[in-house]
């Protein structure tokens, strides 16, 4: 389903790990790749625009991280970045240039664009966050399903199988996800759509739309 593919959900010259969607189709085929992309492109970063800060985290001298902020490695923090108090970076993460990862918010195994805004009490796991697209307060990606069983993108066309036990959601350029909302396993969001607050989402849900509820969504207007 051509909707659902990487040249479909983000803008790839808005990220550092660009070359990881090299040969791929569909965005999560990254996610088991993550860790290792990782290791070979922080070793290859500049030693004048990035550090070293502890073993397998680079982190942009101009990128500012708090204090209390925890970081596992492998992850990489872009240029300009904000990593404030008490966020939870748990490895394989790559937070891009501009991006804000907010108080008390966890990440696991994933890629944030450039601007992606999670800043405040999200949980993002086994995720690809596009370009701009901002996660309303206390919204979350839910990564493994409450059976254990591996994880169905579900779309008009029918399910297609991951062979993932753990995958959150993917979420296209510029997406607006409303506070309290749950994106559940295998969730897909296309680019430019609107999320309400307190929505539980799964599935499929195209470009350009707003979801308001399971079985309602409607396509945006321009007035």
């Amino acid at each position: 389903m051509k909707e659902l593919t990487v040249q479909e959900l983000y803008t790839l010259d808005e990220t550092i790990a660009k070359d990881i969607f090299d040969g791929v189709t569909y965005p999560w085929e990254v996610l088991p790749k993550i860790s290792g992309f990782i290791l070979e492109l922080g070793a290859e970063l500049s030693e004048e625009e990035y550090e070293k800060r502890s073993e397998n985290v680079w982190v942009a001298k101009s990128a500012k991280v708090a204090p209390t902020a925890y970081i596992n490695g492998p992850a990489i923090i872009g240029k300009n970045a904000e990593v404030r108090h008490c966020a939870f970076i748990r490895g394989n993460a790559i937070v891009g240039e501009g991006a804000v990862v907010g108080n008390s918010t966890e990440l696991k195994n994933v890629i944030l664009f450039n601007k992606v805004q999670v800043p405040h009490y999200n949980y993002v796991g086994d995720s690809v966050l596009g370009y701009k697209s901002h996660m309303g307060a206390g919204s979350i990606t839910s990564n493994v399903k409450s059976d254990k069983k591996l994880v169905v993108v579900k779309t008009p066309e029918g399910n297609m199988e991951t062979g993932m036990k753990k995958f959150g959601a993917m979420v296209g350029d510029e997406v607006e996800v409303g506070c309290g909302s749950i994106l559940n396993p295998g969730t897909v969001v296309g680019s430019h759509t609107n999320i309400y607050p307190l929505s539980s989402v799964r599935g499929f849900v195209p470009a350009g739309s707003i979801y308001k509820k399971q079985g309602e969504v409607v396509e945006k207007r321009e007035d």
